[in-house]
């Protein structure tokens, strides 16, 4: 009988219907009801998008599955048997969920892993921290992969998507080194810079060595989807930085690639392909976005391979 190792899968989290948006709202806002305009606000992002919530969850689902599959068909697991579960930040099942069902199914040894590639305190370290919370609460072994930003297979990932969109505006008749290359990422506050987190540095990596693989010749980085809190938060801002572009170099062709992510989010599927191609369209720009790595077998194939390097195999 094969070895079983438990495999966290921990992301975000999506409501499931759109009746569950109010609740989900609710506990990112740590216990605190929406009003009815920012309740409205969410509602009508996620009913702007072509077949609402459910593909986000569904994207997420077949995530956990197939890296599942993939941890599986590795020759190194041979003599193991490797399970994964899936753990939300915002919507059930719950990051301490799990952990939980882990546990109730007799797993002794587990890894985790975040759906994000780019370790910061305030994204992938808070989601350990709760599975390390819960499993030392229960008595379950668990280590975790923390980055995984600099993955070959991740790299690769990344740059065929790139070079694929470069190829389209050559053939729309755009000169494909004229084209501007944005990478992106989810804003955070800018107080992690001050204690020296690794998000922003880690990004800038990646970016750069996606460029290099898909021959980029011009590209720079922007931020998009910041809170909006009192606090000031990394910038510039996505739509600043069209702004800028169109302003200062007549930039005609943009390209999106929001390395920060790896699935269609609601940040991905509204803020870029809503509300980014609307201010480019204003100012005679085109603006396009790779298409996301989801459930992209060179992407599994980078997950797998850091949990399995984790372990010692």
């Amino acid at each position: 009988m094969k070895n079983k190792i438990g495999v966290l899968v921990m992301s975000y989290g999506t409501p499931e219907n759109m009746e569950g948006i109010e609740s989900y709202y609710t506990h990112i806002r740590r216990g605190n009801k929406p009003t009815e305009e920012q309740l409205k606000e969410l509602t009508d992002r996620y009913e702007a998008i072509v077949g609402g919530v459910f593909p986000l969850r569904e994207n997420t689902d077949r995530q956990v599955r197939t890296l599942q599959d993939t941890l599986n068909v590795d020759p190194r697991s041979a003599d193991l048997e490797f399970v994964c579960y899936q753990g939300l930040k915002h919507a059930a099942p719950y990051i301490e969920d799990g952990v939980e069902q882990m546990v109730q199914d007799g797993i002794k040894e587990a890894v985790g892993i975040v759906l994000a590639p780019h370790y910061s305190t305030m994204s992938v370290g808070s989601y350990v921290k709760r599975a390390q919370a819960k499993a030392d609460e229960l008595g379950l072994q668990i280590s975790f992969v923390e980055s995984y930003h600099m993955h070959p297979k991740l790299i690769e990932a990344f740059a065929d998507r790139v070079s694929a969109k470069l190829n389209q505006f050559e053939e729309a008749g755009a000169d494909r080194d004229s084209v501007r290359v944005l990478f992106s990422a989810h804003s955070l506050p800018e107080r992690i810079l001050s204690v020296g987190d690794p998000y922003q540095e880690q990004l800038l990596e990646t970016s750069k060595a996606v460029a290099e693989r898909a021959g980029v010749k011009k590209w720079q980085f922007t931020w998009q989807s910041a809170g909006r809190t009192a606090e000031p938060w990394l910038g510039p801002d996505i739509l600043d930085t069209l702004q800028t572009l169109n302003k200062e170099e007549q930039v005609e062709d943009v390209l999106v690639a929001p390395v920060g992510f790896v699935s269609d989010h609601l940040e991905v599927l509204y803020d870029l392909d809503i509300e980014a191609k609307s201010i480019a369209k204003e100012m005679d720009m085109r603006l396009e976005r790779i298409d996301s790595l989801n459930s992209d077998p060179l992407y599994m194939e980078a997950l797998s391979d850091s949990v399995i390097t984790l372990i010692g195999l």
